[in-house]
């Protein structure tokens, strides 16, 4: 007779042969192959060459080049008008809080007049 560990009952049970010599989760593999590469999948492949040609253009050297050139602006202002607009409104957001926050203080210090 087999046995096997049930995590049911967490106890052993009879089981047949099958069951016995594949415990769970140590069942054979499937498939061999390998899975599908997620992140770099081509798009078509070059007949003349093996390399593959692939979907988008790489801007990387350019954004360097574009961010390293020194004109005086800092590197979190050097897109123009909407690194502006979000830099000023994070710090007017940030002063408005901090005054919010001096304004609470002032009022949880003063007691209650009843």
């Amino acid at each position: 007779m087999y046995y096997k560990f049930s995590s049911f009952t967490q106890k052993l049970t009879g089981a047949w042969a099958s069951d016995a010599y594949s415990p769970q989760g140590l069942r054979p593999v499937v498939s061999t192959e390998a899975p599908p590469i997620i992140f770099a999948t081509p798009t078509k492949l070059s007949s003349n060459s093996t390399a593959y040609e692939y979907a988008g253009k790489n801007k990387v050297p350019e954004l360097q080049k574009f961010f390293q050139k020194s004109d005086g602006v800092p590197i979190h202002l050097k897109r123009g008008l909407p690194d502006q607009m979000l830099y000023r409104t994070t710090m007017a957001l940030t002063v408005g809080g901090t005054i919010y926050c001096l304004i609470a203080l002032y009022m949880a210090s003063q007691p209650r007049n009843k």
